[in-house]
């Protein structure tokens, strides 16, 4: 179950956090993923990784901010290969309420966060049209929820979950699937690193408190997003298309 064997991934973002576990995870099962990504360093330890266990991958810089960018690189790929998964893994994050934001700041998040799912999702639709496919998105528990001082960020995640939905409708008839990921805090290396920044010296205290703001008493783990990742994009998924899936340990339903 769950063999990816004979597909090629687009996975964007994939070279740390969430999209790191999902790029191992995918080659691991057999996928030859395309990792684009902008952090250059980061990227090279991933592939390295990555082919250190025999798996198939090709590193492509890229900021999905850029549509002549995207376009180029989506194009260079389907010359030399198939494409039948896209992962919208790239991301970034903001803190601060409305007023607290900046027309900069909400202009950063939205060209990540939003324009980077439409940049790359319609480079790739052309190339899944053909024999279909499968689409991700990754959200969060923000896209349906109100998390306080996270004003751009929920903005862009809100809009994430509806592009989803649109996608999901348009490309029916032509076998695509799009769903989207919700997840709650994930620990990953941005998280310490908000931790270390914002509570310098109480880096443990402030770990353990914003684990609990997760009904089940920890935040998630990476693997565990993957896990669900490769099981929508699996055969096993095929009936599966237009759904939001939180992985966050009761966070939305449990909480209050």
């Amino acid at each position: 179950m769950f063999d990816l064997n004979g597909k090629a991934a687009v996975v964007t973002g994939g070279a740390s956090g969430i999209g790191k576990a999902i790029t191992l995870l995918f080659t691991r099962r057999g996928a030859s993923v395309h990792l684009l990504e902008r952090d250059q360093e980061n990227a090279k330890k991933t592939v390295f990784e990555v082919q250190k266990e025999g798996g198939k991958i090709k590193f492509h810089q890229c900021d999905v901010s850029h549509q002549e960018e995207v376009n180029a690189i989506i194009t260079q790929i389907a010359a030399n290969s198939q494409i039948d998964i896209l992962i919208n893994n790239a991301g970034i994050a903001h803190i601060g309420n409305v007023e607290r934001t900046t027309e900069a700041d909400l202009d950063q998040v939205y060209n990540v966060n939003v324009k980077g799912i439409y940049n790359c999702t319609r480079a790739v639709i052309p190339f899944l049209k053909k024999k279909g496919g499968v689409i991700i998105n990754m959200t969060s528990v923000a896209s349906v929820v109100g998390i306080s001082d996270r004003f751009a960020y929920s903005m862009s995640k809100g809009a994430a979950l509806s592009m989803t939905y649109s996608i999901a409708k348009d490309y029916l008839e032509f076998g695509i699937r799009c769903n989207c990921i919700s997840p709650a805090r994930v620990h990953t290396p941005f998280v310490d690193g908000f931790i270390a920044k914002e509570y310098p010296g109480k880096e443990k205290e402030m770990f353990e408190k914003l684990s609990k703001t997760q009904p089940i008493g920890r935040m998630g783990k990476t693997e565990e997003v993957a896990a669900l990742a490769l099981y929508l994009c699996s055969d096993e998924a095929s009936f599966i298309t237009g759904t939001n899936f939180p992985i966050d340990g009761g966070f939305i339903k449990l909480n209050g």
